[in-house]
């Protein structure tokens, strides 16, 4: 039985473009296999606890997912074969609240990842899933690009417009993942890094004193972020309908 992990990361986010704006913050991820893992006291799925993870958050309608079963219905229905091994990536609830900006599911064939299903939330609840995967199917290494059409609406600052390229590197003792979104204005450039290590009840307990209040600190800072953005003179956007296909590449 594989355990729960902890990525106590760094996420980095630079504004391209003519209104420049860039900040750095820690966060907190955990990395659960989703057919088996062994967690501490202080950590649950599916149910309350001080940090959960639940189904429902993942793999479909926010508050309405399948999990896993989601899954592989999606992986099917674009001819893709069943993982041996799923991982999710993903800011757990704290005190029942959550908030993913960007969640990934993590697939795993005979060789190593073989296929990323990054899963988009935006402020205003809705969700969309950019596929990742080469190919030949062959391993996603940190030398390996996936190019996917940007079709949804994140930033209310950023067009619905151009490309993201994204690259993974996932090893046994850390996350790097990188996503670099390129327009005709500008774009942003995004990365989540950090060490794997096991979830304890004391990794939790220093998480939530050293970052209290969990995804709500992270849509603190959000909003800040876009006062910034709106004080400097940034366009602003009004929220397009989101996509009729829930998954593209």
């Amino acid at each position: 039985m594989s355990r729960v992990e902890h990525i106590a990361g760094q996420t980095f986010h630079g504004r391209k473009g003519a209104v420049v704006n860039s900040f750095r913050y820690g966060v907190d991820y955990v990395l659960v296999d989703m057919d088996r893992a062994e967690a501490p006291g202080l950590f649950s799925r599916n149910r309350r606890n001080l940090l959960s993870l639940w189904d429902a958050d993942h793999g479909g309608a926010p508050g309405q997912g399948r999990g896993a079963l989601w899954l592989a219905e999606v992986l099917a229905a674009h001819g893709l074969p069943a993982p041996q091994r799923v991982e999710l990536l993903a800011q757990p609830r704290v005190l029942g609240h959550v908030f993913n900006p960007v969640s990934f599911w993590l697939c795993h064939g005979a060789d190593g990842l073989q296929v990323v299903v990054a899963e988009v939330t935006n402020t205003y609840g809705d969700r969309h899933c950019y596929l990742c995967h080469r190919d030949d199917l062959a391993p996603l290494t940190r030398a390996d690009t996936v190019v996917a059409r940007k079709i949804f609406h994140v930033s209310p600052f950023q067009p619905v417009e151009g490309e993201y390229r994204f690259r993974f590197d996932i090893t046994a003792d850390r996350i790097g993942i990188w996503i670099d979104h390129s327009n005709a204005s500008g774009g942003i450039y995004t990365n989540l890094t950090g060490k794997r290590r096991a979830l304890t009840n004391a990794g939790i307990l220093r998480a939530c004193l050293r970052r209290p209040f969990g995804s709500r600190r992270v849509l603190a800072l959000i909003h800040w972020q876009a006062l910034k953005l709106f004080v400097k003179g940034a366009g602003f956007r009004t929220r397009p309908a989101p996509p009729a296909d829930e998954v593209s590449r």
